[in-house]
């Protein structure tokens, strides 16, 4: 029996117990959040026998395996690398940290000391998105040349603000003073992730980060509006490509849409997880004349949720771990870097 622990009880922290309540051989038993009434309601309707209101608590008192790190983004690094340092294995939210040195840091800190690391980079989820990794590795669409990637929301332009003033789970992902590196670093992690997983790594960015008016002084109580809410990033992979990387929550009609889009001399892929997470279509390598697009079924891939729990299992850590995500914490930083100096930066 592998025995979970989740630290953080607000809106994502329930897909994660549900996720491990599913999975046989699994056990929550223990859950933390700094509010004692929210962590409590957790318990209860999730079955977690022990609440905790501090996490050293909660280290010292109950018997677990691993933990996942379910805090606001300041709080990914402190917490896993305390889990680390007590042996746990630690599957923590996106993005992994709020710079690259600190995800660097629990990268490293979960090499040496020989834990499971999982980021929970959720669209690896999608099975296209595997399968476009490897066609682009079989070279099914040649040379790649450019690329197109967009995470869209539309939560801001539908928001009903008086009630958010009543929902700071909601409100910190706004506010920088409470940790938030807006949309670029709340979804964008995903896109850009999702691009260069297949595509390969990224050498240059060159990013454009806009923050929109919402209310009077931009403030609601403690919370400045001040975090980004729309990101775009026309980027260079190490393989010569080029490519441009979009997301906004101000996307009207657009509820959570992910698309990937890639050329290659020889053909092309489209990934568009509104219309599948195990389809993709593909233009294939043959001669040019009456070319067709084609729908390419993949077989379904296990969650995040059930391959960090066969990693423990087996020793042999899936993808994507703390390195990784400490490698798109690179991207996100020198995008951060190419908007305050308004040119290119490499990465």
């Amino acid at each position: 029996m592998i025995r979970i622990g989740i630290v953080g009880t607000g809106g994502m922290a329930r897909a994660h117990a549900g996720a491990f309540n599913r999975i046989r051989g699994c056990r929550l038993v223990a859950a933390c959040d700094v509010v004692k009434e929210r962590v409590e309601a957790f318990g209860r309707e999730h079955g977690i026998p022990n609440v905790y209101t501090d996490f050293g608590e909660m280290l010292a008192g109950a018997e677990m395996d691993a933990i996942s790190n379910v805090t606001p983004d300041g709080f990914h690094a402190p917490i896993s690398l305390k889990a680390i340092r007590k042996g746990l294995h630690v599957l923590c939210e996106k993005p992994l940290a709020v710079n690259y040195p600190d995800a660097k840091k629990m990268a490293t800190a979960a090499k040496r000391k020989g834990v499971i690391n999982m980021v929970n980079l959720s669209y690896r989820n999608s099975a296209a998105i595997h399968r476009a990794h490897t066609l682009v590795r079989q070279e099914a669409i040649g040379r790649i040349m450019h690329v197109e990637a967009s995470y869209l929301q539309e939560w801001l332009g539908a928001m009903d603000w008086k009630a958010l003033s009543r929902a700071p789970a909601m409100l910190w992902r706004l506010s920088t003073e409470h940790g938030s590196k807006g949309v670029l670093g709340d979804i964008g992690v995903h896109i850009l992730d999702f691009a260069s997983y297949p595509v390969g790594d990224i050498r240059s960015v060159n990013c454009r980060l806009k923050t929109f008016p919402k209310v009077k002084g931009n403030r609601i109580g403690e919370y400045k509006l001040d975090a980004n809410d729309s990101a775009i990033v026309t980027v260079e992979f190490a393989n010569g490509a080029i490519g441009a990387i979009h997301t906004t929550r101000w996307a009207t009609g657009q509820s959570n849409s992910l698309r990937l889009r890639i050329y290659g001399d020889k053909g092309a892929i489209i990934v568009d997880l509104d219309r599948s997470y195990t389809e993709l279509q593909l233009l294939r390598a043959r001669a040019r004349a009456g070319r067709q697009w084609e729908t390419v079924k993949c077989r379904p891939t296990p969650s995040i949720y059930q391959r960090f729990i066969k990693s423990i299992r087996t020793g042999a850590n899936d993808q994507p771990d703390f390195a990784r995500g400490a490698a798109v914490q690179k991207v996100m930083d020198a995008c951060f870097e190419s908007d305050r100096k308004g040119r290119p930066v490499d990465v």
